[in-house]
């Protein structure tokens, strides 16, 4: 096997790492710790579903864990108050309480650029 070759492969494997990476960073991985059916908690749920669609769009997956129904998962995570997103990827992970109403905070918790938004 010559150089070039060598060269070539070591190139295709770091393109296809960086593509997984890419990809990695443009999807948000989110988890809204909600307590019961709760006003706050609908509020909650509602204010982080809009703010996906908006700055997001597919490139977010988002589970709703309900304390009450999961409590072993809200022990695993260190949850002491509700509502909380958890924003699992792309690193660092954040947390976030409260009723996901403050847009501007949400951005730059998510570390959302300006020109990612409403992509």
């Amino acid at each position: 096997m010559d150089v070039v070759t060598i060269h070539k492969k070591i190139s295709d494997s770091t393109g296809a790492i960086e593509g997984a990476n890419a990809e990695l960073k443009s999807t948000y991985v989110l988890q809204l710790y909600v307590a019961g059916t709760t006003p706050a908690s609908g509020l909650a749920v509602k204010n982080i579903k809009h703010f996906c669609e908006k700055h997001l769009q597919d490139r977010y997956n988002l589970e709703v864990i309900d304390l009450y129904q999961q409590p072993t998962m809200a022990e695993r995570e260190g949850i002491i108050a509700a509502p909380t997103l958890i924003k699992k990827m792309p690193l660092p992970r954040r947390r976030i309480i409260g009723d996901m109403s403050d847009t501007e905070g949400l951005l730059r918790e998510m570390d959302i650029q300006k020109s990612e938004k409403n992509l």
